[in-house]
């Protein structure tokens, strides 16, 4: 049976600094930016795959998630080719101002999968998979 969608057009993401996450998704992970509406305020990027809308949130004092208490967005997750790039990812991530690591590259529940977790700037959790295996 096939289902009706056909995967993830885009994913929309509320940040509390705007160009902070332009600039890590810029130059931690390679995003290009595909274009901005100054006035909602909103960047939209690309990374030949997935496309990111990051919005400025509009609160002086914003919520931030608790992954075991919120519900919605747990995490998101970004595939990488093999385990060389998930440890170049891991390596970005650890010397980047704001973005925390919260566990580093290991193997994912006996499958020949490898991930890391970690928070971009701003808390939002990002899984990055090594869909290729080793």
């Amino acid at each position: 049976m096939s289902g009706l969608t056909k995967g993830v057009h885009h994913l929309g993401l509320t940040v509390p600094d705007l160009s902070e996450a332009v600039a890590f998704f810029s130059e931690v992970l390679g995003f290009e930016k595909l274009g901005e509406k100054p006035d909602y305020p909103a960047v939209f990027l690309h990374d030949g795959s997935v496309m990111l809308t990051l919005w400025q949130v509009q609160s002086d004092q914003p919520v931030a998630f608790d992954r075991k208490r919120n519900l919605g967005l747990h995490h998101f997750a970004l595939a990488v080719d093999d385990v060389d790039a998930l440890q170049q990812v891991y390596q970005r991530v650890q010397t980047y101002t704001g973005a925390e690591i919260e566990f580093a590259p290991e193997p994912l529940n006996g499958t020949p999968l490898h991930h890391m977790m970690c928070t971009i700037p701003g808390g939002i959790r990002m899984e990055v998979i090594a869909a290729g295996g080793q």
